[in-house]
């Protein structure tokens, strides 16, 4: 009875959470609204919305809006907030969810969190996933995989705090702290409460590693950064002295990057060939392809791990070594993110990253919202993860 109860009482708290995102998308909306100097950044604002088009917007009724706010609000009206409040209230009402404006906090933050520079905390990677921001990978050597934390967590509570309605850029500065300093992390997981209190530490928080079991070497891809393709360059030359005969290159919680990196990456097994199509209808369709010259990893037996949590960059590094014939894919399907974002810096520190084209696999096919299917499909339960069982890579390592 008590199961069913606390199951009961997280469905009643999911019901609270999407009344919760409607409120955030009025809000959101009365922040584009209230723009004022709209005049004053738009035309700036809006080079990057349509390249050298000429846009505009009638602009009357958000004067209306401001002036009846400006001649009857009862305090004091911040002009930079609703600036602020403008450009992101423009920029969220694209409806997209991979369309963001970033504040120059921001901006800064996702920046330093994109090269792994996140400072202290406790060591989990994190995403929006089916509405509420999930754990993606538990870092290795940190406090959350010491304290039990597991991928597909959801983050409930911070120190007694609410935080489950919270973007994952909010969870994430709640999380940060001196090191040495005490934090209490309350998850869902499968309908019920689970407390964690732990120590903030320094994050080690590399963007790839290397094991080698025998003569297979198992690299593990945690995100694209700009070394990440590199790196793994430059680990592959002394495969040859190592005797490694098979390669397992594990892109499970993997959410993406640099789609430069990916390409760095894919040159270990592609030569000169191309790794996506691009189709945009601002920027008509591009091909990328790989270099030529250093696939030493052409011929060699390779498998590629992916799970649900495995997004854009790593799905792109996954649908073009299964479209070659190159490695095969075990696992779960993966998530579905093929539409390529660009990030361009604003005046006054801001950053707008924005949607600006889909991608599609060396042979024409889109996986936005379908995913990559592994060719092998296992799953990693609940169970196995408590009981540190990894049926996938156990299954890879046998192939």
């Amino acid at each position: 009875m008590k199961d069913k109860k606390d199951k009961m009482e997280w469905k009643e708290k999911r019901v609270s959470l999407g009344n919760a995102i409607i409120i955030g998308a009025v809000i959101s909306a009365v922040g584009f609204v209230l723009g004022l100097n709209w005049n004053n950044w738009f035309g700036g604002f809006s080079t990057y919305l349509g390249g050298e088009k000429n846009l505009s917007l009638d602009q009357s009724e958000l004067d209306e809006v401001y002036n009846k706010l400006a001649e009857t609000y009862n305090g004091e009206i911040n002009n930079e907030v609703l600036t602020e409040g403008a450009k992101k209230g423009m920029v969220e009402a694209v409806g997209d969810v991979y369309t963001v404006y970033m504040d120059a906090k921001e901006s800064a933050d996702y920046t330093d969190a994109l090269h792994g520079n996140v400072g202290a905390g406790i060591g989990v990677e994190m995403g929006l996933r089916d509405g509420y921001v999930r754990v993606l990978r538990v870092l290795p050597d940190n406090p959350a995989l010491k304290a039990g934390i597991m991928i597909g967590d959801i983050f409930y509570k911070i120190d007694g705090e609410e935080v489950y309605t919270w973007s994952s850029s909010d969870i994430a500065k709640k999380l940060k702290g001196e090191p040495g300093t005490e934090v209490v992390v309350t998850m869902a997981r499968n309908g019920k409460e689970v407390e964690f209190k732990m120590q903030r530490e320094e994050i080690n928080n590399v963007s790839f590693y290397t094991k080698y079991d025998g003569k297979t070497a198992i690299i593990t891809v945690l995100r694209f950064d700009n070394n990440t393709g590199t790196g793994i360059q430059k680990e592959v030359e002394g495969f040859k002295d190592k005797g490694i005969e098979k390669v397992i290159l594990d892109l499970r919680g993997n959410g993406g990057g640099y789609v430069s990196a990916a390409q760095d990456l894919l040159s270990l097994w592609l030569d000169g060939e191309v790794m996506l199509i691009q189709k945009s209808a601002h920027f008509g369709e591009e091909k990328m392809s790989t270099a030529s010259g250093k696939a030493s990893l052409k011929d060699m037996k390779t498998i590629v791990l992916v799970n649900g949590s495995t997004a854009s960059a790593s799905e792109i590094t996954a649908a073009a070594l299964k479209e070659y014939g190159k490695a095969k894919i075990v696992g779960t399907k993966t998530y579905g993110k093929g539409v390529v974002q660009k990030m361009y810096n604003l005046s006054g520190g801001g950053m707008l990253k924005v949607t600006t084209a889909e991608w599609l696999t060396p042979r024409s096919n889109s996986i936005n919202g379908e995913g990559v299917t592994p060719d092998v499909e296992i799953e990693n339960t609940s169970e196995d993860i408590n009981k540190m069982r990894d049926p996938q890579m156990d299954k890879a390592k046998a192939l």
